[in-house]
């Protein structure tokens, strides 16, 4: 078991290392990108990356205060679902309404890898691989759709 600060330094020295490996790789438009904090550029949508000790979880959530305008943008999701799934190459879940970790609730379409731990180094390969595939497939659609969501 680690210490708060322990389980903290080994999470910032993992994104740390996928930021690194990430680097070098361009967006779906050939400009350089954080790839760790990515930015859709459309305010309550957003692009979540998350390893714990049990998985590796990436997704996309939206975030909008009102249920109603929530709903519309997940709705325009669905909508593209077939080239999202086309693009991404598997299937994810899609959750109207969840949850967020401070009791908010969101929407999200998501997909895990489970059975790593970020806490064992011996599993980074397999969640940055998981990660890495995942995230330019994403950037690759959002480059596609992002206009229909910027109204």
């Amino acid at each position: 078991m680690y210490s708060r600060s322990e389980a903290s330094n080994i999470k910032k020295e993992f994104w740390t290392t996928f930021g690194l490996y990430m680097k070098p790789i361009k967006n779906a438009e050939g400009a350089d990108i954080n790839w760790v904090n990515y930015k859709t550029g459309i305010r309550h949508i957003y692009f979540r990356m998350d390893a714990t000790k049990r998985d590796a979880t990436i997704a996309i959530e939206l975030k909008h205060p009102s249920s109603e305008d929530r709903n519309k943008i997940f709705e325009k999701f669905e909508v593209l679902k077939n080239y999202f799934n086309q693009i991404i190459e598997e299937q994810w879940t899609w959750q109207l309404q969840f949850y967020d970790e401070d009791g908010s609730p969101a929407s999200r379409i998501f997909t895990q890898l489970e059975e790593v731990n970020i806490y064992k180094k011996e599993s980074w390969p397999m969640i940055i691989s998981f990660l890495k595939e995942r995230i330019i497939k994403l950037d690759l659609f959002w480059n596609d759709v992002k206009i229909q969501f910027e109204n």
